[in-house]
């Protein structure tokens, strides 16, 4: 990386971390975009090049949350089907406590669900997330463009995932400790991939 791409990314991380903190400590509704680029001493076109929009800020990792399902799909294992590379990663995730899925912390938790539009724009990740992952099953199996059952599975397969995620938040607003919602969703999730494996056991498996 080079001095000018890393004052970037550096420059990028203060932003960030200073809106985390105003966020935290105000509320995401009651911080302005002029809060946090009086924090991270820059200029408001600064922070607005860097997060087109202010829901960004609070939910930095858009990039890695859309791209999660549709990359561990495609990078799954020989004979492993999409459905088993799901299931492993998740429970991968969960032994790690991985913010990615919604270990994030109560304080953070609370940030999200006491903003509406936090809330919409959580929503709109996941679904691109579930349009990433359809794209890939498509490809995958070589689907057309007119085949819907790309559409159907990645449905089902981020359903899963987004009432995960919910039940992590709720866990940890009802005050549960990472161990103790890492348990209960480790079983959950078992639960819910069970439920898929007699239709989607077969699907979009990777040839040897």
């Amino acid at each position: 990386m080079g001095l000018r791409e890393m004052k970037k990314q550096q420059t990028r991380q203060n932003i960030s971390n200073q809106a985390t903190r105003l966020f935290m400590r105000h509320g995401f509704d009651r911080v302005t975009i002029a809060d946090v680029a009086a924090a991270a001493q820059v200029a408001k076109m600064t922070v607005t090049n860097y997060f087109p929009r202010k829901e960004d800020l609070a939910l930095d990792l858009h990039e890695e949350f859309v791209s999660l399902l549709a990359r561990t799909v495609a990078g799954r294992a020989p004979n492993e089907s999409a459905l088993a590379a799901l299931r492993r990663a998740f429970l991968e995730a969960v032994a790690k406590h991985d913010a990615v899925i919604g270990f994030s912390g109560p304080d953070f938790a609370r940030m999200i669900v006491e903003s509406p539009a936090l809330v919409a724009r959580l929503r709109e990740f996941h679904e691109e997330r579930e349009d990433a992952l359809a794209a890939v099953l498509a490809e995958e199996t070589g689907a057309g463009p007119d085949d819907v059952l790309p559409r159907l599975v990645a449905a089902q397969l981020g359903g899963v995932h987004r009432v995960l995620f919910r039940e992590i938040l709720r866990r940890t607003l009802d005050g549960e400790t990472n161990d103790e919602i890492a348990a209960a969703l480790t079983e959950a999730a078992r639960t819910a991939f069970d439920l898929l494996e007699p239709s989607l056991g077969a699907y979009a498996i990777r040839g040897s």
